[in-house]
């Protein structure tokens, strides 16, 4: 399934942070198994492993938002939407993106406030690694400031297209997946990994 692409630079970004949560997840994963075997075999426990689990958890799936929206994974119910003309069909994944960036915003001036709020107490994590909370909760910020960025470009474009009457280009940006899509990117995932697999028999041989 193809990406909604505004400019080049944009997808690299996304794509970017989202590989940058990979390896922070990939480091949880290993943090979480040296403290497993560190309690079986050592005796001791690295504290706050739960802490920084939930820090990277919420930084990750504001990231991941993005990185949804970019590549049009978020889960969207079409009751009949393609019944209708395709100027109608227009118009209400414009309403659709409209009140999706509408949210993100409101999403990130709360985040902002409780960001400026930590900052302003002084806030720390009642756990045994007194975090700051500002620094995680900045981190949290950024993603969904960039969830924020990612839809509200979005707004802008399907605006630019409504107004050109490119009602059919925004559909196929902006609606919901169609039967054809779907199996597009199901034979694209299929072929990826035949030649993956191709390609490993290869090296083996």
């Amino acid at each position: 399934m193809r990406s909604i692409r505004f400019f080049p630079g944009l997808e690299r970004l996304v794509n970017s942070a989202a590989i940058m949560c990979g390896y922070a997840c990939l480091g949880l994963c290993l943090l979480i198994g040296y403290e497993i075997l560190a309690r079986r075999l050592l005796g001791h426990s690295v504290q706050g492993v739960d802490e920084l689990g939930g820090y990277i958890l919420a930084i990750t799936s504001a990231v991941g938002f993005s990185a949804a929206l970019m590549h049009r994974m978020h889960t969207r119910i079409e009751l009949g939407l393609s019944r209708f003309p395709v100027a109608i069909q227009a118009c209400l994944n414009g309403v659709a993106i409209l009140l999706l960036a509408g949210f993100t915003v409101f999403m990130l001036l709360q985040v902002w406030g409780t960001w400026q709020s930590s900052i302003a107490y002084g806030s720390r994590a009642s756990t045994p690694l007194q975090t700051p909370l500002w620094i995680p909760q900045g981190l949290w910020m950024l993603g969904v400031a960039l969830f924020a960025f990612v839809a509200t470009a979005m707004l802008i474009h399907s605006l630019w297209l409504l107004v050109r009457a490119n009602y059919q280009t925004l559909n196929d940006c902006y609606g919901p997946p169609s039967l054809q899509d779907e199996v597009e990117k199901s034979l694209a995932e299929a072929e990826s990994q035949l030649e993956s697999q191709s390609d490993g028999k290869g090296d083996r041989l």
